[in-house]
């Protein structure tokens, strides 16, 4: 492929302000990473929020690259180069044209919010697959191409790399992706060269204002999915908005395509009607569109009512029938880390979930209040180097909800986890003034808050262990650590011999 027609794909979305050299140049690689710059590739600088590319351009030109990208002017340059006006949204364009636009070969869900895009995505791609189809997911937990399961390192990746991954899709032979779309990468414009048939939005409450500052700020990046769905050519769009979100309704005012609003509370295209929850599971009639029916799902919590009629909607605006719907949700028994059971011969519930909000940790615990015949037993604690102004808040939400309180670390980072308990602690001793009764310790060491929890509790009590959900590791200054809360949980059990 030739620069010339790379630069194509920019027209009408990024502006070109200067060029050199023979445009026809052949390029047989693209890469923001000089480290990866190799004979014939074109190389990206990117200016981010850390680093600049401009800084590597030499070590690009050692590499061997046939031609630039930049956003900067540059002087002294004897190769083909092209100086756009952001190069940060250059590139995922750039990429998409690079790998075949690969998003205009499959049809592509994207769902965003701060809580529920995991579990949404896993019960749409289930619902998809029950129409025979054959589906790629890209999320926090990890990336699926058919069989092959990746790792993720972001929740949604890199330009370059999900360009790449959709391509992959593409040819292996994915109908549709099903992805979570985060406030950072539509803020980052990592999604750029994403033409999107559905959006999805769960809800937003507060969370990553370490990097957008301000609640304003956070809404802005979401809404990105939604005013991109009137970009492109892909027709038959439509936006899927819950509306017991206040953000909701702001969403549904400047979606540019058809809509259709979900709720429990408010009026909606979607409800959910005769809500039975408990511990084995969730039934509702789902009044949709297209009539009602009943549906049986095994996943906990009144929050995941909203994740299952949000996958609802997906599914019938991709002409799933409601016999179709009704079995493939009955066939999703969990979602990795999402309330997710640890079962190893005790008799009271353990319980390890991803909650690492002020609202997740609330949805959770209003789940297990609603389940439990004992107490509720919460270990949880808040991630170094992020948003410290929700440690408190999380911290009050659990003394609201439980009945023994754990504080312990998350992943603390660069952060001293001792400090980060003390912040957490302000909410719990304001929290206490109304709910004296509730016992609290901090045990900063997460292995023994976790067998201190197992070891208090008995007969019907709830454990909870919330935080880090699917993850096998925790971050330990810069070091990542094999963790894993389901392990330590299933050991500690073991371990006390705590039998029925």
């Amino acid at each position: 492929m030739t620069l010339a027609t790379m630069l194509q794909a920019l027209e009408g979305r990024v502006t070109v302000l200067e060029r050199q050299g023979d445009l026809d140049v052949s390029v047989t690689a693209i890469t923001d990473d000089s480290r990866k710059a190799s004979s014939q590739s074109l190389f990206v600088a990117v200016k981010g929020e850390q680093m600049d590319g401009h800084r590597f351009i030499p070590a690009a030109l050692k590499g061997g690259v046939s031609a630039l990208v930049v956003q900067e002017a540059v002087r002294g340059i004897s190769l083909p180069f092209v100086r756009v006006e952001d190069s940060k949204r250059a590139l995922g364009l750039l990429g998409s044209r690079f790998y075949g636009d690969p998003s205009n070969r499959i049809r592509m869900i994207g769902i965003t919010g701060t809580n529920g895009k995991t579990t949404t995505t896993y019960v749409c791609k289930a619902l998809l697959e029950g129409l025979g189809r054959k589906v790629g997911l890209i999320g926090t937990v990890a990336y699926q191409i058919g069989t092959r399961t990746i790792t993720a390192a972001h929740t949604t990746p890199g330009a370059l790399e999900l360009q790449q991954l959709l391509a992959e899709m593409a040819s292996s032979g994915c109908e549709t992706a099903v992805m979570e779309v985060s406030s950072h990468a539509l803020a980052q414009d990592r999604t750029s060269g994403c033409e999107y048939d559905v959006g999805v939005f769960s809800n937003l409450t507060q969370d990553h204002l370490d990097f957008h500052k301000t609640m304003e700020n956070y809404f802005q990046a979401k809404l990105r999915l939604f005013t991109g769905l009137g970009e492109g050519h892909k027709k038959n769009k439509r936006a899927i908005i819950n509306v017991d979100d206040p953000y909701g309704s702001r969403i549904v005012a400047r979606s540019p395509v058809p809509v259709w609003t979900y709720a429990l509370k408010s009026k909606a295209d979607l409800r959910a009607e005769d809500v039975q929850l408990s511990i084995r599971g969730t039934t509702f009639t789902a009044a949709t569109p297209v009539g009602t029916f009943p549906i049986e799902s095994h996943l906990v919590g009144e929050h995941n009512v909203y994740n299952l009629l949000a996958a609802i909607g997906v599914a019938l605006h991709e002409q799933a029938t409601p016999d179709q719907i009704r079995q493939a949700v009955r066939n999703v028994l969990n979602v990795p880390g999402r309330f997710e059971r640890v079962m190893a011969g005790q008799p009271f519930t353990v319980v390890v979930d991803y909650a690492h909000t002020e609202d997740a940790l609330v949805r959770l615990l209003t789940a297990a209040e609603v389940l439990k015949s004992g107490r509720i037993i919460t270990v949880f604690g808040c991630g170094g180097d992020r948003d410290k102004g929700k440690r408190p808040k999380m911290g009050a939400a659990a003394v609201r909800y439980s009945d023994v309180v754990i504080l312990t670390s998350d992943n603390p980072r660069t952060e001293d986890p001792h400090a980060i308990l003390d912040q957490v602690e302000a909410g719990v001793i304001e929290g206490l003034r109304e709910r004296s009764h509730v016992q609290y310790r901090k045990i900063a060491d997460r292995r023994q808050a976790i067998e201190e929890a197992v070891r208090e509790a008995h007969g019907q009590d709830m454990v909870l262990i919330a935080g880090k959900g699917h993850e096998d590791y925790q971050i330990v200054g810069t070091e990542k650590l094999h963790f894993d809360d389901r392990e330590v949980a299933r050991d500690a059990i073991q371990r006390l011999g705590v039998r029925l």
